[in-house]
């Protein structure tokens, strides 16, 4: 079993979704320290106030993963024993203008990771992966045994990198990982380049939104709550056997058409939505649906949040938080 005493790492701390397991793991009375390197791929205040109102009280450093010899000093200081590994490039979009920073992080990055994890002798590493991997090869629902060696973008090509160097290294050196493929996470203090936010914020300020391959897509959107809940969940359950190495969906398996979705926006904000119909972005998937029976076998995992219920909330956040601005 971990140390009681040896804290949780938690990396991309100042995130989305690790500011929110930040506040999980510290509302349950466990010791918490998380890194983050503030970049600016969005606005580096968004992060700073997502921490203040989260997790106030957290040991957040500022630390860049792709920084060897910083990561290690950190481990030998902490000696964590499970690590909540978070930080990573993220968006799709983005990795077609700027793919040396998904090889920073999301490659280089992890690796640097994974060698302080093997050489700390971490009991367990869970770590983000992304729904994206399953590319063109996937057929709704995705199941965890479907391939994911066709991927649409660079992005979710690093992501299922990820999952082959975790199980190289559960293999050579039995450190037991876990891999978790996020579906389209939601919710209050969200990311700013993600539909849900640029969405809320465009109708809020009566601004057209672009609404890609003509509003024809289905996303298994899955609100925060339900992530952070799995997240707990798996690193409460590492991988055994003889390769410890285990991958699970978190998603809400249920689909919504991105119409529909326009629709529980509009009626939050009070307003309707001035659309711009455009083709398909390249990179992007048509539909996303987890297959989430492996994660609910493993460790009960069942999400509970539709979207007439997760969405408004967010809405009322984007007001709250930018104002005229949204």
């Amino acid at each position: 079993m971990p140390d009681s005493a040896s804290p949780i790492l938690v990396t991309g701390a100042a995130g989305f979704i690790g500011a929110h397991v930040c506040q999980a793991l510290q509302a349950r009375g466990l010791p918490v320290v998380g890194l983050d390197n503030f970049n600016d791929y969005y606005d580096p205040q968004l992060k700073r106030d997502r921490v203040a109102a989260l997790c106030p009280d957290a040991d957040i450093r500022t630390l860049d993963i792709s920084n060897r010899d910083a990561l290690n000093a950190l481990f030998s200081e902490l000696a964590p024993k499970r690590v909540i590994h978070l930080a990573a490039q993220a968006g799709v979009r983005y990795s077609l203008q700027n793919p040396h920073a998904y090889a920073e992080s999301n490659l280089v990055g992890f690796l640097n990771i994974l060698e302080a994890c093997r050489h700390n002798r971490v009991a367990h590493l869970l770590y983000a992966s992304s729904s994206s991997v399953y590319g063109d090869s996937a057929t709704p629902p995705f199941s965890e045994d479907q391939r994911i060696d066709q991927p649409r973008s660079l992005y979710a090509a690093t992501k299922a990198a990820n999952e082959l160097m975790a199980y190289s290294y559960a293999q050579l050196y039995q450190l037991p990982a876990t891999g978790l493929r996020f579906f389209t996470v939601y919710g209050p203090w969200g990311r700013p380049d993600m539909a849900p936010l640029l969405f809320s914020r465009a109708v809020l300020a009566g601004r057209p939104i672009e609404v890609f391959n003509h509003g024809q897509m289905r996303r298994d959107f899955t609100h925060i709550s339900d992530i952070v809940a799995g997240i707990l969940g798996a690193l409460a359950h590492p991988a055994s056997g003889e390769v410890p190495h285990q991958v699970f969906n978190l998603g809400n398996h249920s689909p919504v058409a991105l119409e529909d979705f326009i629709a529980v926006i509009e009626r939050a904000a009070g307003r309707p939505a001035q659309k711009i119909h455009k083709p398909m972005q390249p990179g992007d998937m048509v539909e996303t649906m987890a297959d989430t029976r492996r994660a609910f076998e493993r460790f009960s995992f069942a999400p509970a949040t539709p979207i007439e219920t997760g969405l408004p909330p967010v809405v009322a956040w984007c007001r709250d938080y930018f104002g005229d601005a949204a």
